[in-house]
């Protein structure tokens, strides 16, 4: 059985930004009222026309292939996760392979929200390591400014949500190195869909001919709903427990971690984490500070970010953890 490793890692941000002060102009709202409950500053939004969640996909990508010294011929298979297609159908996966001139190599869609990346790289780990590919993009991108409710209704959920994208090729290890994915760790708890969750237009029972029939300027149906406390109560015990369960199946202890890279959820759940764990600042990295959540986005972005700035090095521990919309949750341990 082959080992795989995290061969290059980049990142793209539009580059308008949205201060907390901004939103204030849509919304009843104020820095410090977000602040207190998210730690956000701001958040960037892509630009409507020129900007999507496959160009921005492939613009980390882009990034990502120089790092590991791969060509986009070179690449094997595309796994792309995010919640925000440019189309209904097909998924972005197939535009990256389009838009970089890749070959004919297959193209995967997942759909698994703020755990997105963290599955997606556990996919691609189980390829490599059976020996079918040697190397694989994975991306996770989204654009949700586009679907916001950016009025006093929908201030709860707007707030925290920030559009970019990040991206990894996974590569075979070198026979004999140390350095690698050593685990990952997947879970789902179907029973509480619908506390994170956008319905419509789905054909689950709220089609867009429902939604234009009806007419109704008070319709919540296609705008993402949030049972905010509810989904931090779990989100903070799940947490706790699959990075437990990742450092357990290698026999680690929390103390072996150099860097912790949580889903950029919430401010307050990172702390809380850190706390737990009794983990120091230059343990845990956030940015969520900066970009607000990007849901399948958030990892490989605050992983490129650390990196770039020195924080991860090689023989290091890196720890990625996330939890969201499903319930879904998941870990990927790594030797640097």
């Amino acid at each position: 059985m082959f080992k795989s490793k995290i061969a290059g890692i980049g990142k793209y941000i539009p580059e308008n930004t949205i201060t907390n002060e901004d939103l204030k102009q849509y919304m009843d709202t104020s820095d410090e009222w977000i602040q207190e409950r998210t730690g956000i500053q701001e958040r960037h939004y892509a630009h409507r026309t020129e900007e999507t969640t496959t160009t921005m996909g492939v613009a980390a990508a882009k990034i990502a292939m120089e790092r590991a010294g791969t060509t986009a011929k070179e690449i094997d298979f595309i796994i792309f996760a995010t919640l925000s297609p440019d189309y209904y159908f097909p998924g972005p996966g197939v535009l990256v392979q389009r838009d970089l001139g890749m070959r004919t190599v297959g193209a995967l869609d997942i759909r698994n929200q703020c755990s997105g990346f963290v599955y997606a790289v556990s996919i691609a780990d189980q390829y490599i390591k059976t020996g079918m590919y040697k190397h694989i993009l994975v991306i996770g991108s989204e654009v949700h400014s586009g679907g916001l409710d950016m009025t006093d209704r929908g201030r709860n959920v707007s707030v925290i949500f920030g559009d970019g994208a990040g991206a990894a090729v996974i590569s075979r290890a070198e026979e004999g190195t140390t350095a690698g994915i050593l685990s990952t760790h997947l879970h789902a708890e179907g029973i509480h869909a619908e506390e994170l969750c956008l319905k419509a237009p789905g054909m689950g029972g709220r089609w867009v001919s429902d939604i234009v029939a009806d007419n109704d300027p008070n319709d919540e149906s296609y705008l993402p709903y949030m049972n905010g406390q509810y989904v931090f109560k779990n989100a903070v015990v799940r947490f706790a427990e699959v990075i437990q369960e990742g450092l357990q199946a290698n026999n680690l202890e929390v103390s072996d971690i150099d860097m912790l890279i949580p889903h950029q959820a919430n401010l307050r759940i990172s702390q809380f984490i850190q706390q737990k764990f009794k983990l120091t600042d230059d343990q845990v990295f956030n940015n969520i500070q900066k970009y607000g959540n990007t849901t399948a986005a958030s990892i490989p972005i605050a992983l490129t970010e650390a990196w770039e700035q020195g924080k991860i090095k090689s023989g290091d521990l890196v720890v990625m953890a996330a939890f969201g919309s499903g319930f879904t949750w998941g870990s990927v341990v790594i030797r640097w």
